[in-house]
């Protein structure tokens, strides 16, 4: 497999040096694959649907071809993924895709752990430590330290912003030794984003270290997250007929957004061939790709804080893959948008615990109310010419290809959720009056020492603290 840059398509290297990279020091560009292969119709038409590890196996090899044998390949899967994901349906039409199964409880497990072994796979014939830098707006930094934790031949350092993250996720990346440390920014998540950007452009830095990323910028996070979305579109074709009595229902994957990274596998999964019809972009107060759908003109700001801390992110990275893959009109065509603001995450927790009697966190609830206020007669409306206020908390006025099938009765959303609800206890207990029951593996990380490290968001003091403190 080619892999080209979204800033200068000229450019033509091949898996490892984008894995390693992360992102193109020379342009600052991110690495796309050339081509997306198809699944052969018959894997993708088994009947029951293949497992979750058979599908990652096949999905990863044509990206990986002659450069990780099979058996290789196979066995980094398996090492990565000793938990799956699991569809649970809510109602008839709607289906919330658990994400939160992996030792971290997020759904930056399933990136990272493949990351993690696809890069200590290749720096076996390296001189030297591959040192990962990540920036994170919660749970990045938690998936990548426990993922890297002890891994031969690399090291991690996270960057997170200092008081604006839940306590748990805090400290879920800031308790760990040895290979992996976090340093608290006073700042917000793009500038925590910025410092580890602007290292990786840094040439004087590069001479000294081998450098690399682990947010979604690396692809090697990109593509495993998209085997989930082949996954669960697959179980949810299988059974959507039995279960809504609608036969060959169209599916909408409805995606709590960020950094775009999330959204932008399920792109990679639909061009593979996942019966995927369209998206749903659901974003807290950080609307700065609604904005894009609704008018065209995409403006990066400052990151806003809200409950839904890991979609804290002003100027969305992937978005340079979404235009260098797709047409603003292709965009439009594929995609819904939608947002909330804090209040709105909170009503949405209690209401679809209300209805459903399911319990989601806040990332998921903004994606949940999207869906359920698009099949409830958002969609009609637009259809209907009322074009909503896009400055305004609620569906966007943009109407996609996929429209018709909500309208006429004939689609079933999944619903992404992204993290437990247990690691933002205080908001979800306060939406639904009861505290989420903690998992085995979260309840064990609040008893660790916290080992995070003070930085100041100035870029020479943090070039300074890798100087000194990174091993050649």
């Amino acid at each position: 497999m080619i892999y080209t840059d979204t800033r200068d398509s000229s450019v033509k290297t091949d898996f490892r040096t984008a894995v390693m990279n992360g992102m193109n020091s020379a342009t600052g560009g991110l690495y796309i694959p050339t081509s997306f292969p198809k699944l052969k119709s018959s894997f993708i038409n088994k009947t029951p649907e293949p497992s979750f590890r058979d599908i990652a196996f096949n999905m990863a090899k044509p990206y990986a071809e002659g450069e990780i044998p099979d058996d290789d390949l196979m066995a980094i899967i398996c090492d990565a993924y000793p938990f799956t994901p699991k569809v649970v349906p809510v109602d008839s039409i709607s289906y919330v895709l658990e994400l939160f199964h992996g030792p971290t409880c997020a759904f930056k497990d399933f990136g990272a752990r493949f990351m993690a072994r696809v890069m200590s796979y290749f720096n076996k014939t390296e001189n030297g430590t591959l040192h990962i830098l990540v920036a994170t707006s919660g749970d990045t930094g938690s998936a990548v330290g426990s993922a890297f934790h002890n891994v031969p031949g690399l090291d991690v350092t996270i960057l997170y912003p200092e008081g604006k993250i839940s306590k748990i996720q805090e400290k879920q990346l800031s308790t760990f030794t040895g290979n992996v440390r976090a340093l608290k920014v006073k700042g917000t998540f793009d500038d925590c984003q910025k410092l580890v950007k602007t290292a990786f452009t840094d040439a004087d830095l590069r001479k000294e270290f081998r450098l690399s990323s682990a947010n979604s910028i690396n692809i090697s996070r990109l593509l495993p997250q998209s085997f989930y979305y082949m996954y669960s579109s697959l179980v949810v074709k299988n059974r959507a007929a039995l279960d809504s009595k609608i036969e060959n229902p169209a599916i909408i994957a409805v995606v709590p957004s960020g950094n775009f990274g999330n959204l932008t596998s399920g792109l990679i999964a639909r061009e593979m061939g996942a019966p995927i019809e369209g998206f749903v972009a659901a974003t807290n107060t950080n609307r700065t790709i609604p904005d894009w759908i609704a008018t065209g003109e995409y403006n990066a700001r400052p990151s806003v804080e809200t409950f839904a801390n890991a979609m804290d992110v002003g100027a969305p990275s992937n978005y340079e893959r979404i235009k260098a893959l797709y047409s603003y009109e292709d965009v439009k065509s594929l995609f819904a948008s939608y947002w909330l603001d804090n209040d709105g995450i909170k009503d949405a927790i209690a209401d679809c615990n209300t209805k459903t009697g399911y319990t989601i966190d806040p990332h998921g609830a903004i994606a949940w109310k999207a869906w359920d206020d698009i099949r409830s007669g958002e969609m009609q409306k637009l259809k209907d010419g009322v074009k909503n206020d896009w400055t305004k908390p609620g569906l966007t006025p943009n109407l996609p290809a996929w429209a018709d099938k909500v309208t006429e009765k004939d689609a079933v959303g999944i619903i992404l959720e992204t993290a437990h609800p247990a690691k933002f206890g205080n908001i979800v207990s306060e939406s639904i009056g009861r505290e989420p029951a903690i998992p085995e593996t979260l309840q064990a990380v609040m008893n660790l020492p916290d080992q995070s490290i003070p930085m100041e968001n100035d870029y020479g003091k943090f070039k300074d603290w890798l100087k000194a403190n990174l091993q050649k």
